[in-house]
């Protein structure tokens, strides 16, 4: 059975994993007779917002702790994730991929990736091993790889500008489509940057995931 590892940065939109991508990705691996292997930092959230109102709230919570919640416990710290023991890595988006996983929310083109994703995406992507980046989650890839990317976070052209900026090449993409770079292994869906609803988001994201797959293979 393929194990696939997917990476979490909290529990909600604003200030962590986007849950419906979140519970897409793992439905979509699921069905296609594979094994979700699920990580989170051990580490601070950057911030806390009130999902109701959208307001910062004074609070302290932890990444893994809150990424917990949506995987049923079933989740490990990210700094033991190794790369021999995947066959890919999927990267769900929501803000704390670009506040938790990086600080690409704060920086932008100035950002710096997550110590242990970097390690754990450079040593699948050495290994041959494929990649998939949704929503905002991309954004970061420029700054995993040192290679030149075809990427996508949809069509929003300030987002994009910074993607370039650093490196990375932008295609613009349709919600219910992906871009793969097939001679990085990497593929990417715009997700939520674009998805509308719950079934927009699925179309990308289902895409993605069997690509990922498929370049297991």
């Amino acid at each position: 059975m393929k194990k696939i590892g997917v990476i979490f940065s909290g529990c909600g939109v604003y200030d962590g994993t986007e849950i419906h991508e979140a519970v897409l990705t793992l439905l979509a691996i699921a069905r296609h007779g594979a094994q979700a292997v699920c990580f989170a930092p051990d580490k601070p959230q950057l911030d806390v917002i009130n999902h109701l109102t959208g307001e910062p709230m004074v609070e302290n919570r932890n990444v893994l702790i809150e990424a917990a919640r949506i995987v049923r416990g079933d989740i490990r710290p990210l700094s033991q994730a190794r790369a021999e023991e995947l066959d890919a890595v999927i990267v769900p988006g929501g803000f704390g991929a670009a506040k938790n996983l990086s600080n690409f929310a704060s920086q932008g083109s100035a950002c710096v990736a997550d110590e242990s994703l970097k390690q754990l995406v450079q040593a699948c992507h050495a290994a041959g091993k494929p990649l998939g980046f949704m929503c905002i989650a991309p954004a970061m890839l420029p700054k995993l790889l040192e290679q030149p990317l075809r990427l996508t976070i949809g069509t929003d052209v300030d987002t994009a500008e910074v993607i370039e900026e650093m490196g990375g090449e932008h295609i613009p993409c349709p919600v219910d489509d992906i871009v793969v770079d097939e001679e990085q292994k990497v593929v990417s869906t715009p997700a939520y940057m674009l998805a509308k609803s719950i079934d927009e988001a699925a179309l990308g994201i289902e895409k993605l995931v069997a690509r990922v797959l498929d370049l297991t293979a």
